[in-house]
This record gives C-alpha cells, sequence and structure tokens, in this order.
C-alpha cells in the first residue's frame, strides 16, 4: 500500500520540482506508516532513478517506452493508473504544473478518487485527509478534506524546502497495456530554451512589465538577473506586444511560479498578474506610480523610474558578489 509519485523528469534529467514531490510523497509515507514509489516514464538511466531513493523514494517502476519521453495525458494516465493498481496505493502525488494538470484528473476518474489540486501543506490526518490549498486565484485558502479511499494530491512547487539524504531507490520495469487510442495525439518536436535557468526550477526570478517603455530597453532586467542568476519573466501585455516570448509570460493565463525572490519591475499589478506570482516567498515592487496595485502585495517596494533604479541595484548586487569573494 505504497504513495505512488509521478516524477516527472526533463531529457532523462530530475529537476529540484521532481525532488520536492517525492520528499513530499515521503512525508505523506511515513505518517501512514508505509513507503514511496516512484514512476518514471519515458528514457531514463538507472543511475537517475536509483537517485530518487535519496529523497524517500524506496522504490521506482519505470515504463521505458521512448513515446513517452514527451508529455502524452492519454498514456501518462494510463501508465501512472495501472502502477497504482499494482501497487495498491491509497495515496497518489503529482505536480501542480503543466503535466500533473493534464493527468492527475484524468487518474483521479479512471480509479474514482477524490482530488485536491494545488496543495501547498502536508495532510493533516488527525481530522481526516485535510490538505491546504490556495483559491480564488490565491487571495485565499481552503481546506479539504478528502474522504475517499484512494485519494490524488497535486502539490504547488517551491512550496517546500528540499532535503537531500542517503538511499538508493530499487529500479523494477513496469510493464504498461497501451492502445493506439493512449497514442491518438503525438509530440512530433519538442523546442526547448537553452543557456537560460527555467521559470519552472527558478528561486529567483526578474519580471517586467510595460512600465519598461519597449524591448529595447530589456537589456536592463537581463543584467540585473544575469547578475542575481534569475529567470526572466514578463506580464501579459508584454508578451501580447511581442516584446519578449511568451512562455516567460507568468499569471492567470500564463505560468504560476512560486520563487523564493520575484522582482517586479514596470508591472502595475493587475489581479490576473498577482494570481501567478502571488505564491512567492518574497516580492519586491519597483514602479514610478505610487499608487500602483502591485505595492499592496508587495514585501519591498521602490517608487521611481524603472530605467534609473535597476541599473543601480544590479551595479549593488555586483558589488556585493566582488565583496564576498
Amino acid at each position: 500500500m505504497s504513495v505512488i509519485v509521478l516524477a516527472e523528469h526533463a531529457q532523462g534529467v530530475f529537476k529540484k520540482k521532481t525532488f520536492e514531490a517525492v520528499q513530499y510523497a515521503s512525508d505523506i509515507a511515513k505518517a501512514l506508516g508505509t513507503t514511496v514509489t516512484a514512476v518514471a516514464l519515458g528514457t531514463v538511466s538507472e543511475s537517475e532513478l536509483q537517485g530518487l531513493g535519496a529523497y524517500g523514494a524506496a522504490k521506482v517502476l519505470h515504463v521505458a517506452d521512448a513515446k513517452l519521453d514527451a508529455l502524452n495525458a492519454r498514456a501518462y494516465t494510463n501508465a501512472l493508473a495501472t502502477a497504482a493498481e499494482k501497487e495498491g496505493a491509497k495515496v497518489i502525488v503529482a505536480l501542480h504544473d503543466v503535466t500533473g494538470k493534464a493527468v492527475a484528473p484524468r487518474v483521479a476518474a479512471r480509479l474514482k478518487a477524490g482530488m485536491v489540486a494545488g496543495a501547498v501543506s502536508q495532510p493533516d490526518l488527525s481530522k481526516g485527509f485535510v490538505i491546504k490549498k490556495t483559491v480564488f486565484s490565491g487571495k485565499a485558502f481552503a481546506f479539504v478534506n478528502v474522504t475517499s479511499d484512494v485519494k490524488v494530491v497535486t502539490l504547488m512547487p517551491n512550496t517546500f524546502q528540499v532535503k537531500k539524504g542517503e538511499g538508493s531507490a530499487a529500479v523494477e520495469l513496469l510493464s504498461v497495456a497501451f492502445s493506439d487510442k493512449d497514442f491518438g495525439v503525438q509530440v512530433k518536436e519538442v523546442s526547448k530554451v537553452t543557456g537560460t535557468v527555467p521559470l519552472s526550477e527558478a528561486e529567483l526570478v526578474v519580471s517586467g512589465g510595460r512600465g519598461l517603455k519597449g524591448p529595447e530597453n530589456w537589456g536592463v532586467l537581463e543584467d540585473l538577473a544575469g547578475s542575481l542568476g534569475a529567470a526572466l519573466a514578463c506580464s501579459r501585455p508584454v508578451a501580447d506586444s511581442h516584446w519578449r516570448p511568451h512562455h516567460e509570460h507568468v499569471g492567470q493565463t500564463g505560468g504560476t511560479i512560486r520563487p523564493n525572490l520575484y522582482i517586479a519591475v514596470g508591472i502595475s499589478g493587475a489581479i490576473q498578474h498577482l494570481a501567478g506570482v502571488n505564491g512567492s516567498k518574497t516580492i519586491v515592487v519597483i514602479n514610478k506610480d505610487p499608487e500602483a496595485p502591485f505595492f499592496k502585495a508587495a514585501d519591498y517596494g521602490i517608487v521611481g523610474d524603472a530605467l534609473e533604479i535597476v541599473p543601480k541595484l544590479t551595479e549593488a548586487v555586483k558589488k556585493f558578489k566582488a565583496a564576498q569573494g
């Protein structure tokens, strides 16, 4: 009766958010007196799979089919449900990201399981199986008690600190009976951005809005992000105006991120944008309008011209790093 967790990878390499999901599942398993079985789909080396043991997985079920290297919601659902049934799992954990949002609800429907999407806490077992999650675009919290026999949980990435331990997971091949319908939709090509920190993995994010006045001024943000080792993001109007690529768009209709530090430059802070970033641990807002709504959500605010302030901030960061050696 192990806890099952979907272990996502990027081109055969597990990322921080996967380790967080495995660790989260491990904490649940310990509370329930059982163990964690991770499910990995596609092409991954055995050493990489075994490494999940350092984050709490006792076993890894590997579906070694290259057709699963890219997300296929039907096939992933079949594989994860098959693994859950094989292990007799009562709890299934996935990430609250593109993959988890596509797969977890399908798995829940197939197994007739109750589901909590976007969990931000460990379940409180003293009152049943109660999990805290955000609602109303992050403006409030709800506590959901899942009473079904099988439970599905998607974890909001960057909710818990990842702690690497010791140990190696046992690896088993899992055979799944796929049908032609499972691969009715196929991914022909995946283009990935290289040389930058992926937004979904970034602990530091520098984001810009229309207050930067045009794409020609984006260099000041790139310099700041480079000095901090941060990822770049933008508001929807910036992406819609083609100042920046759409994969950098964060907000209600873009990506949802939870970095440790989010620096918003020239962004007014409409509720649609806040929905994608208000889970950030610390928010710094730079805007020349003292009445900008974003200041109400900010931990720190600077009122002034971004094109004057950001270069000075970048210079200060560089001096600080140089002083640290």
